[in-house]
Order: structure tokens, then C-alpha cells, then sequence
């Protein structure tokens, strides 16, 4: 199966369950950036809960802007911010320890355009899974997809369109809130290590 999906930061486990069972992926980046979605964000599970990481970026008065010409706001030390919530969010699962170095770098290196950074964010989950995934570009945009041999899931981009409901694993705080479901995959990471890309093998996207 070969699928299409837009870049996000620190993907969502339904990414992650799409990416794993493809044969290929394709990456759109030639769409115009729209606010509010996975594109500059995250979620994690922070002590009082579900928490979002935001990526604060520089808007311009072309409200067509595309996502691959997005810059990232540095007057805000964003990264600082992200960073010490993990670590309030994690230091306490089995596996923060064992993965901090591969995260840390990216919190300390700064970027200017976004999609370079969900790249390289991408890139940091793949190693700490101990996968290769082969992916493309794109190089132009099409509303819809042409080819009956690549299935669309760009909308996983959107949280609130994404409606995948996944088994059950251990999270720090799950005692006082509760199972939270597809957050960040560094969630899954952290709590179950290596244990994850079996997890992620296992899962089933549902396609709207």
C-alpha cells in the first residue's frame, strides 16, 4: 500500500500505524498551511492531562501561504518550553531515559522553515523505532488522489477529523486521567520502547 500524508510535528501514532504498514509514503508539501492543525502541534500526556505543543510561526499577509515557506517564530523559546514539558510529562516512564539523547538535539538546533523541522522530527522517531520507512515528495498539489494505487490520509492532519481508536497501553498517569488515545508517538515510545513497533504493526486506521 503506498499513501500520501502531510508532514507533521512529532507525528501522531496514526501516522506512525500508517507509515509502518506502507509500502511507500509520500509526503505532501506543495499545500497551503492552515492554522490549527498537526502541521506546528503535538500532544502529549502531561501530569494534568492531555497537553498541546505548539510551534509558534511567522504568519504573512498572504493567507495562501504555502506550508513549505512557513518560518518559525524566534522570539519565543519554544524549544525550552517543549523540552521541560517532556520531561515533566516523561521522566518517569521506563523508557525517557533511554531515548533522551535522541530528542534532546533537536530542542537545542534551531530552524527557520517548519517542514524542515517535521522532518527532522520524523526522522528522530524512525531511529528510536530502528526503522527505515522509504518516502517521497510531492511536487505538485492535487485536491484529490488520482491513483487508485495510494491511499490519502492527509486528513490525519486534522485531530479533530482523525477518529482512530487504538488498544490499550500503559501511561504514567493513566491513574489519574485515564487511557488519552493517539497522542504524540513519542507517548507510545517512552512507555513501551521497543515494545512500540509491534504495538504500531498490530493498530488499524479507520479511513473516512
Amino acid at each position: 500500500m503506498k499513501i500520501l500524508l502531510y508532514p507533521t510535528y512529532f507525528p501522531s501514532i496514526s501516522h506512525l500505524v500508517t507509515l509502518v504498514q506502507s509500502e511507500k509514503a509520500i509526503f505532501e508539501i506543495e499545500d497551503n498551511f492552515q492554522k490549527q492543525t498537526n502541521r506546528n502541534r503535538t500532544y502529549i500526556y502531561s501530569p494534568n492531562g492531555i497537553q498541546l505543543l505548539n510551534i509558534p510561526v511567522k504568519h504573512s499577509k498572504d493567507s495562501r501561504q504555502k506550508t513549505k515557506d512557513i518560518k518559525i517564530e524566534t522570539d519565543f523559546d519554544w524549544q525550552k518550553q517543549h523540552f521541560k514539558s517532556l520531561e515533566a510529562a516523561y521522566r518517569s516512564s521506563p523508557f525517557f531515559e533511554f531515548f533522551e539523547d535522541d530528542i534532546r538535539p533537536i530542542f537545542e538546533k534551531k530552524h527557520d522553515f517548519l517542514l524542515d523541522l517535521n522532518f527532522e522530527s520524523l526522522e528522530i522517531v524512525l531511529k528510536c523505532l530502528r526503522i527505515k520507512v522509504e518516502y517521497d515528495k510531492t511536487i505538485e498539489y492535487f485536491p484529490q488522489v488520482a491513483s487508485s494505487e495510494i491511499t490519502d490520509f492527509r486528513n490525519l492532519v486534522d485531530g479533530k477529523k482523525d477518529i482512530s481508536e487504538f488498544t490499550k497501553y500503559t501511561q504514567v498517569f493513566d491513574d489519574k486521567h485515564g487511557f488519552i488515545n493517539n497522542l504524540s508517538v513519542l507517548d507510545l515510545i517512552f512507555n513501551e520502547g521497543k515494545y512500540a513497533i509491534d504495538y504500531l504493526k498490530e493498530q488499524r486506521i479507520i479511513i473516512r
